[in-house]
């Protein structure tokens, strides 16, 4: 693993760059996750592993530092994001954002469009409505202190029981045990706050809007659809897409890299304009050896 200072924060930001060609493929997480986690099965699948792939701990998480003057705001993260992205001479990359990492992606795309080409979105946080958990947390702990006191020790024991009862999910008890708890905390008062739908919209670039089919139906849907965003299901998960389905995941970034349609069966949507269309992974065609469970 990589480290970039930041000597503003006197703090260390952890990244993987694994060598490959262009363009390179960028990995963000979501709130109390790490891309050191969630990403590498995604990024050494066969159908993309040719491509550079960045995988970056978020400040706060993994296994970069906790610095206590980092803001936390989808903005800032997307500065440090950057940051990396300029060190390692990276540009017009595809970046794959997952639930908050998502939403960091497309402010980098909206305030870098030098950095990113493509992007992938998987149930980011476009408007203040998207936030379950974040908003849950913000709720159960009305001030930064009360959730550092006692609020993160609950939603710990929160997720241990996720980890019972889905044990497929169980690294993200891990990767939240490692997260500084003012990190989540902040991050999600910043995703309580999100308005990103009207900039998401207005990005030039290509963009696919991913979906675990356990999490439809969604009020995104009916929208991304109108807006001319193609969605891609993943069949029989839910948020956690990246984890219990990473083949499926590396099937939407292979093509997306390629310029291609999707391989999926297409289910197309009455009301939606020609160049939307919605879609259902089509699993069939992945390695039986390393195919997801549900």
């Amino acid at each position: 693993m990589q480290t970039l200072v930041l000597p503003e924060l006197d703090t260390h930001l952890c990244y993987h760059d694994l060598p490959g060609e262009e363009p390179a493929c960028v990995y963000l997480h979501g709130l109390g996750s790490a891309s050191s986690a969630d990403f590498p099965r995604i990024a050494h699948n066969p159908q993309v592993v040719a491509h550079r792939a960045v995988l970056i701990d978020l400040l706060g998480f993994g296994f970069s530092d906790h610095p206590d003057a980092f803001p936390h705001t989808l903005a800032a993260h997307a500065t440090t994001v950057a940051r990396v992205l300029d060190h390692l001479g990276v540009r017009d990359c595809l970046v794959l954002g997952h639930s908050m990492g998502g939403s960091i992606a497309i402010t980098l795309a909206a305030v870098r469009p030098d950095l990113v080409a493509s992007l992938i979105v998987a149930e980011c946080n476009l408007d203040p409505e998207d936030a379950t958990f974040s908003g849950m947390i913000v709720e159960e702990s009305p001030t930064e202190d009360a959730y550092v006191a006692t609020g993160h020790t609950k939603i710990l024991a929160l997720a241990e029981g996720w980890a019972r009862s889905e044990p497929e999910s169980g690294s993200y008890l891990g990767t939240l045990r490692a997260a500084d708890p003012r990190a989540v905390y902040r991050c999600s008062v910043a995703l309580v706050a999100c308005h990103l739908r009207e900039t998401f919209f207005a990005l030039g670039i290509p963009r696919t809007y991913l979906f675990g089919s356990q999490t439809l139906p969604h009020p995104h849907q009916a929208l991304l659809e109108a807006g001319g965003v193609p969605i891609a299901v993943i069949p029989e998960v839910g948020h956690s897409m990246m984890g219990e389905a990473p083949e499926a995941v590396a099937a939407i970034v292979a093509a997306r890299l390629a310029g291609d349609d999707l391989p999926v069966r297409y289910r197309p949507t009455s009301s939606a304009p020609d160049d939307a269309r919605s879609v259902v992974v089509d699993l069939s065609g992945l390695r039986p050896a390393d195919s997801p469970t549900g």
